[in-house]
């Protein structure tokens, strides 16, 4: 048995691992195991089990078995890119990703990762995903992974937020086929200024959902769309932030909530 799959919680785990910590931070390494392997990856942009291949292993099958040659992925979150090379690669040259992130660190390992590998069909935006927009405060957090929309302007960053909605309906965005959205706290918000898309184009969604109050609004939102929720961590639904949202009944065009067009002068940053 390889020993990425010994929990790093473990002292085995850590001692195993110990070396690889030595590693240089901004060193080239292929990933080692999984559908990215052989994708570079530097190997300081993110945890060690990223370019293990190994990083959310089972969320990554249930992804690949989601996602199909040809389709439009929305990466919301896309931090320095797992996801979004993971999709690049499911979906083929004849797919589209679109990687949706604000943190300038985390963009700038996104785009290296994006060049590295020569990805054709991805596409970055250096923005924020949310119910309106415009700009918004954004909390760097504790780390770079943990970064999230917020009220508070003290210290704090600012950002672009778009909405779904704005970018489909004005043309800059091909409606998706499948949305991924981990945005640490802002998920109600990113669903809510996509409710039009949704309603109208039920893409396949894996969302992650932080607080116990956002969570149960998105669950409500979904369902009210007629999505099926699955946990995909096998914990109860009201209990998991893990959630796999499929459409199971199309609603009529007519009945899609309408979505302002977007300001003029709003594009990407790539």
């Amino acid at each position: 048995m390889s020993f990425f799959y010994i929990s790093r919680k473990t002292m085995l785990g850590k001692i195993l691992r110990a070396p690889l910590h030595l590693i240089p931070s901004n060193t080239r390494i292929p990933i080692l195991q999984g559908p990215l392997r052989g994708k570079q990856w530097i190997a300081g942009s993110g945890i060690l089990s990223c370019w293990m291949g190994i990083y959310e292993y089972d969320k990554q099958k249930v992804f690949a078995a989601a996602v199909q040659r040809g389709f439009t992925v929305y990466d919301i979150g896309a931090n320095v890119g797992f996801y979004s090379l993971l999709a690049s690669v499911l979906t083929g040259p004849d797919g589209k990703v679109f990687c949706f992130e604000p943190v300038p660190q985390n963009l700038e390992y996104l785009r290296r990762h994006v060049e590295l590998n020569n990805l054709s069909n991805c596409t970055v935006w250096d923005a924020a995903v949310g119910s309106y927009e415009g700009t918004s405060s954004f909390d760097l957090g504790t780390n770079r992974a943990q970064g999230h929309l917020t009220t508070e302007s003290n210290g704090t960053l600012i950002v672009r937020t778009v909405t779904l909605d704005g970018l489909v309906a004005s043309g800059k965005l091909p409606p998706p086929d499948l949305i991924k959205c981990d945005i640490e706290g802002a998920e109600y918000d990113a669903l809510t200024g996509a409710s039009g898309i949704l309603a109208k184009y039920g893409p396949t969604i894996f969302l992650s959902t932080h607080g116990g109050d956002v969570h149960r609004r998105c669950c409500m939102l979904l369902k009210d769309l007629h999505y099926s929720l699955t946990s995909l961590d096998g914990l109860p639904l009201d209990r998991t932030y893990e959630l796999l949202a499929i459409r199971q009944k199309a609603c009529s065009e007519e009945s899609a909530p309408r979505s302002p067009a977007p300001e003029s002068g709003s594009g990407r940053l790539q």
